[in-house]
């Protein structure tokens, strides 16, 4: 396939980065670990370790958004997507290079992040399998809106939104930390419509195997994939065309 050679460049171009790459993949590690070790030592349950892992993992896929936009916003600043845009490569080539690199490393990460819970107290099963597939559904739709504000957006903007201002979304409108209907309010109903929410009960259900109610959290997520696909598609390639 024509875009595995961009694959295979995007691929080099986040592993020179390994500040940013340690820093994605390293984070959650560290939350876990602080997390799990005020658990010990409160009396109530509060971040209890099968509850706060799948949470986890999807905080940690949304530095994918921050991987992407980073590549993506440098490739149209050095001119390089113009020049490729010469070459046989089609418009889905050029997308599909962008998104195949981070789908394992999303994959990867997540892994670590359940293997990383084990001292503290998390019991592998099935569900981890059935949860890192979950995590594939997760991945595309943060990478895509990578690539989304990677189009858009210059190298230094990107770092600023996705780097701090999606995460912060991601962490705290998830309930990943706490339970969001113990706010309410507006709160709760802007934590509703947004994705980030709905990814973590996914994962949690996956995980425990208790899979009633499901299926909203996966209509919503796969809705908000796909818009942001589309979108993030026709603006990048508006963007080559105007190179």
């Amino acid at each position: 396939m024509k875009c595995m050679v961009l694959s295979s460049r995007t691929a080099k171009e986040i592993l020179r980065d390994p500040i940013n790459l340690f820093f994605g993949l390293g984070f959650p590690l560290v939350l876990i670990f602080l997390l799990s070790t005020i658990q010990k030592n409160i009396p109530v349950s509060l971040f209890e370790v099968h509850k706060l892992t799948p949470g986890i993992t999807v905080f940690g896929l949304s530095f994918m958004s921050l991987f992407a936009s980073v590549i993506v916003s440098k490739d149209r600043e050095s001119s390089l997507l113009s020049r490729l845009y010469t070459t046989p490569l089609r418009s889905m080539d050029f997308i599909l290079g962008y998104m195949l690199p981070l789908i394992p490393i999303s994959i990867l990460q997540s892994l670590i992040c359940y293997i990383a819970s084990i001292p503290f107290g998390l019991k592998l099963s099935l569900g981890v399998v059935w949860a890192l597939g979950g995590n594939i559904l997760v991945s595309l739709f943060f990478i895509s809106l990578g690539v989304f504000c990677g189009s858009v957006m210059t190298s230094k903007q990107v770092g600023g939104i996705c780097g701090a201002l999606l995460t912060n979304l991601s962490a705290w409108l998830s309930g990943i930390w706490f339970d969001i209907s113990l706010v309410g309010g507006v709160l709760k109903k802007v934590a509703d419509v947004l994705p980030f929410i709905h990814a973590v009960e996914m994962e949690k259900a996956l995980f425990s195997g208790n899979t009633d109610g499901i299926g909203v959290h996966v209509l919503i997520l796969s809705l908000y994939t796909f818009g942001i696909t589309i979108l993030a598609v026709f603006l990048f390639l508006r963007q080559m065309k105007n190179k």
